[in-house]
């Protein structure tokens, strides 16, 4: 089971810049056909400073957490783990180029099934270079134990 003593514990922060080759290949993986993803002069020519996000890429950049210790101490053993459900709420469009700022907490910490899976939400927040508010991520992660 995981240690429910770390519910509300500040995980931490890092920052992560999104790079328009990043972008673009992420938008081919998920089939996104909109050119504004994948060519600065469609993007421009919408109205945008450069390429925009896909929406569900902060998922990715927040992958390059580069502090994961965090997961040991709570008990998670990578092996037992199962991607459970994402959210995201944004506030305003990041950009190729942009610097975002990943704050994380442990938000919660359940079993289900008599202890046999436990789940943590993990939420994050994520603001831009100029400290604007981006947008917030709610992860569960699903762990079997035994």
């Amino acid at each position: 089971m995981l240690d429910k003593s770390h519910i509300g514990k500040i995980l931490p922060s890092f920052n992560a810049t999104a790079e328009a080759g990043q972008l673009r290949f992420f938008a081919k993986a998920i089939g996104e056909t909109d050119p504004i993803y994948t060519d600065e002069s469609a993007a421009r020519d919408a109205g945008h400073p450069d390429l925009p996000l896909p929406p569900t890429f902060l998922f990715s950049l927040e992958f390059t957490q580069p502090t994961k210790q965090w997961r040991e101490d709570v008990g998670i053993k990578p092996s037992r783990i199962l991607h459970g459900e994402q959210s995201f709420h944004y506030h305003r469009t990041a950009y190729a180029g942009d610097t975002l700022r990943f704050e994380s907490r442990i938000a919660d910490i359940y079993d289900k099934k008599g202890g046999a899976l436990s789940f943590l939400v993990r939420e994050t927040r994520v603001t831009n270079q100029r400290g604007e508010h981006v947008a917030d991520l709610r992860s569960v992660l699903v762990h079997r134990n035994g």
